[in-house]
């Protein structure tokens, strides 16, 4: 039976919120082993069992308070090939677990600094949530409808792909060096830099003057007539991204787009007219008829749907995107791989006795800890 690929990798995670734990499960997710450090008391959204952030970990509670628990997790990351922690610059110095202590016992480990803006820098002191990072970085600016104001996508872009996802990656990139060479470093994660990262392609096109500061009038961000979402009859709505001209002009047949304005495609001077002019023609009929008019066209289209319904989609169904876990329907893990399995998620109680003894600890030690 071939293993997850990230079997036989252990990563000692200590417990955090938001893009920390969603690194951690991704880890998780394809077979590293994962041990989270919680506070014994834990009360925060952190501590729900069924919160898929938190699945397939192996979990522990710890005092960090207590010197007794600093030297188990010293003890425990020397057994690791990579930390996980979110805090503020300078407090995991403060408990006598920064890097400079455990390299020094772990030559090899990998110390994963996950933070918003960075471990240097003036604004590095303060704190911060998604929101103010992708504005720092420029991100924020671009999103939003013409005329109005920034609009941030949840915390999808600071939190989870310039955070978690980033650091996740910049783990397994510092592991396999730390494989080849013996040598052991720390990434530094910043969601600022990290959601900044995620622009490169706006970056590029504003480079090449394909790409405005004013928001809402650019062929991504809902300028264009034929990139955006777009209201039906019955209150729901559709998405169009046809933006090659062979799936422009069969958006043109499916919708009987015939005058000459609508072959002027990429100029942005007619899109607020032609816009308005789809807005108008897709509340003619609801969301199911035009999923019937647009079937076994290649127009680059899908409707847009909500939590339950994408859960039921035939597609996601086949594919098996989404699972049950604990009571809770969440993602499965992604990506795929031809040769090796990825992780069934689950949840798993915290478990001091089990999981320490397996680490070699004693019976009394174990005691000692709570």
């Amino acid at each position: 039976m071939t293993t997850p690929p990230l079997h036989g990798i252990r990563i000692v995670e200590i417990a955090g919120i938001g893009p920390g734990p969603f690194c951690g499960m991704m880890l998780a997710d394809h077979g590293a082993e994962v041990i989270r450090i919680e506070r014994p008391a834990d009360s925060t959204v952190t501590a729900i069992a069924a919160d898929p952030l938190l699945r397939s970990r192996r979990t522990i509670a710890l005092d960090l308070k207590n010197p007794d628990a600093i030297a188990a997790v010293k003890r425990i990351v020397e057994t690791a090939d990579g930390l996980i922690e979110g805090f503020r610059p300078g407090v995991m110095e403060r408990l006598g677990l920064g890097p400079d202590v455990l390299l020094a016992a772990n030559p090899k480990l990998v110390y994963g600094r996950m933070t918003g803006w960075g471990q240097t820098g003036p604004m590095a002191p303060q704190p911060g949530h998604d929101i103010n990072y992708i504005a720092q970085s420029g991100a924020l600016h671009a999103y939003g409808a013409a005329g109005g104001k920034p609009q941030f996508p949840i915390n999808m872009v600071g939190d989870f792909g310039g955070g978690g996802m980033m650091l996740a990656f910049g783990m397994l990139a510092a592991i396999l060096h730390a494989q080849r060479t013996g040598e052991g470093q720390v990434v530094d994660c910043a969601m600022t830099e990290g959601s900044a990262v995620l622009m490169s392609m706006i970056w590029g096109f504003r480079g090449a003057g394909r790409w405005s500061d004013r928001r809402g009038t650019n062929l991504l961000d809902g300028g264009a007539h034929f990139y955006d979402t777009y209201e039906t009859a019955d209150s729901k709505w559709v998405s169009i991204g046809a933006i090659e001209p062979q799936f422009y002009a069969a958006l043109r047949r499916v919708m009987q787009l015939d005058g000459d304005e609508w072959s002027a495609q990429f100029d942005p001077r007619g899109w607020p007219t032609l816009k308005a002019r789809l807005t108008e023609q897709f509340r003619t009929k609801t969301r199911d008829e035009w999923c019937d008019a647009f079937a076994g066209h290649e127009v680059c289209f899908a409707p847009v749907l909500g939590f339950d319904e994408a859960v039921a989609d035939p597609h996601n169904v086949a594919r098996k995107a989404f699972v049950e876990v604990a009571g809770v329907t969440q993602p499965a893990p992604a990506p795929r791989y031809s040769a090796s399995p990825t992780v069934v998620p689950a949840t798993t109680p915290r478990d001091n006795g089990a999981v320490l003894s397996e680490l070699g600890f004693t019976p009394e030690e174990i005691a000692r800890l709570g």
